[in-house]
């Protein structure tokens, strides 16, 4: 017992080195401490700031393109114009609402005065509008005798049937252009035939008011040979062709037909999902049940 005590007695200097070796112990991993979280810190810093700075590089550029890019405004028709270009020309809300609510009435304006006059629009906006003002053929040859241009003023229509119907007599209809007749005339060609004036209101770029326009303009001869579908036999492909079925719509009916059998009528293919009801009368009308 007395050799095990004597074991950890310690002489002064034993002592002292002892506790010199547990200070320089402490000093050193305090100073490994520090400089590990001071790299840190800066490899973490570093990174931060190069982020920053392409962030910041990107916003600048965008700035510079923002400054640079001024907003080119084209010649247009007034009677046209919509809550985003009213906007980009300085209009205010109500100077829109002013003119849609004048343009409902089926009338049309037929210079800059009368523009003013309707929308209320200052001096000084009508003075940067008007320089590209762009009217109708037809107004602007008659300068010298203007009239308010309604309906009532149009050349009398003939009907004729739009199945028949010539890219030239389509863009006879008042905002129907080159682009919008092209559309039509393709609609026409992938459904083989129109079966209703009613398609028209599906078409890209046909407003309420154009199609009340077309409406008096065109018809649709009744017993039309239509192209119909068979709907309880056409494949997903087949289906799929038709304009107003989707792929996805088209694998629904394949689905609906191995679960449920046969569909019997246009209210079976209504049951089914992501249906287009809206178009379900017409789509009734290339179907063959």
């Amino acid at each position: 017992m007395e050799k095990i005590k004597s074991y950890f007695l310690f002489s002064r200097e034993h002592r002292s080195g002892i506790f010199s070796l547990l200070i320089l112990i402490i000093i050193v991993q305090i100073i490994y401490y520090l400089m590990k979280t001071t790299n840190y810190g800066n490899d973490n810093l570093n990174e931060t700031d190069e982020e920053w700075l392409l962030v910041q590089d990107e916003i600048d550029s965008i700035k510079k393109s923002i400054v640079d890019e001024k907003y080119e405004i084209k010649p247009f028709n007034p009677n046209f114009i919509t809550d985003y270009k009213g906007y980009m020309l300085g209009m205010s809300i109500e100077e829109i609402d002013r003119l849609h609510e004048y343009r409902k009435s089926g009338k049309f304006i037929n210079s800059s005065k009368e523009f003013q006059e309707i929308t209320k629009i200052s001096d000084e906006l009508l003075m940067k509008m008007q320089v590209n003002f762009k009217f109708p053929d037809w107004v602007t040859s008659k300068k010298s005798n203007p009239i308010s241009y309604t309906k009532q003023n149009k050349e009398k229509i003939v009907p004729i049937d739009l199945n028949l119907a010539t890219k030239e007599q389509i863009m006879k209809i008042y905002g129907i252009g080159d682009k919008i007749s092209d559309i039509i005339l393709k609609e026409k060609m992938k459904l083989g035939t129109f079966a209703t004036i009613d398609q028209l209101q599906f078409i890209w770029g046909i407003t309420p008011e154009i199609f009340e326009e077309c409406k008096t303009a065109f018809f649709v001869s009744p017993n039309q040979n239509l192209n119909k579908i068979k709907i309880n036999e056409a494949s997903i492909k087949e289906l799929a062709k038709f304009p107003y079925f989707n792929y996805a719509f088209a694998k629904e009916i394949v689905t609906y037909r191995s679960m449920n059998g046969v569909l019997s009528s246009i209210e079976d293919l209504a049951k089914i999902n992501n249906c287009p009801l809206e178009k379900l009368k017409i789509i009734a009308l290339y179907l063959e049940f």
